[in-house]
């Protein structure tokens, strides 16, 4: 099986001149024998599975691997996916969840792993051991909340999708997500909060 990381860090392919096909377009093409629909398929969905998962566990090889197996999950229900029921992000997003959790009851985590990030050159030493503490912080402390709050909170604030994406997703009410990213937030800042000083965060 390819490995997850080549294909996140490959250049997506070009289309061509016109609107990009849909997410549920490329599905159904890949039904229908297009090997390309499902490249393009996993260079638009892949990572965005994948910077869940990496945040819901805390570890990026068992990210990648929940990763996989929900691409693999959406190639073969491809041919019974019926158009209009639902968009293929959310069923994806879904699916991801619900193996992370399935990931999380079978093995606690021993130690977080953060995905490395992109050094700035420029910056000093100091500052990129501080980045690094402020991300392991903030890490530490979504793996801290309850399970549908973490849940809420990765998609409205890390992913950035939408209150009624997120209640899809969720298969919960647009006004149980405003609850479940509001109380999740104020959570995270009381932990956080302890840790001002050693994170370097000196004003309120």
């Amino acid at each position: 099986m390819e490995d997850l990381t080549s294909y996140l860090d490959r250049s997506q392919v070009g289309s061509a001149v016109g609107p990009e096909p849909s997410d549920e377009s490329l599905l159904g093409q890949f039904a229908n024998g297009d090997a390309m629909a499902a490249r393009l398929l996993t260079d638009r969905l892949g990572p965005r599975s994948f910077s869940v998962a990496l945040r819901m566990l805390g570890n990026r090889s068992e990210a990648e691997d929940v990763t996989q197996e929900a691409m693999m999950r959406l190639w073969l229900m491809a041919p019974e996916w019926v158009p209009g029921q639902a968009k293929v992000s959310t069923w994806l997003y879904r699916v991801t969840m619900n193996l992370c959790i399935d990931q999380r009851r079978r093995k606690r985590p021993e130690t977080v792993e953060n995905a490395p990030e992109v050094q700035d050159i420029s910056a000093s030493v100091v500052d990129q051991i501080q980045d690094e503490a402020r991300s392991d912080a903030l890490q530490n402390a979504l793996e801290q909340l309850p399970e549908r709050q973490q849940q809420a909170v990765i998609l409205r604030h890390i992913e950035e999708l939408s209150n009624p994406e997120i209640a899809g997703i969720m298969d919960i009410s647009v006004e149980a997500v405003e609850s479940l990213t509001a109380r999740g937030k104020r959570s995270l800042a009381t932990i956080l909060a302890k840790r001002r000083d050693e994170l370097g965060y000196e004003n309120g």
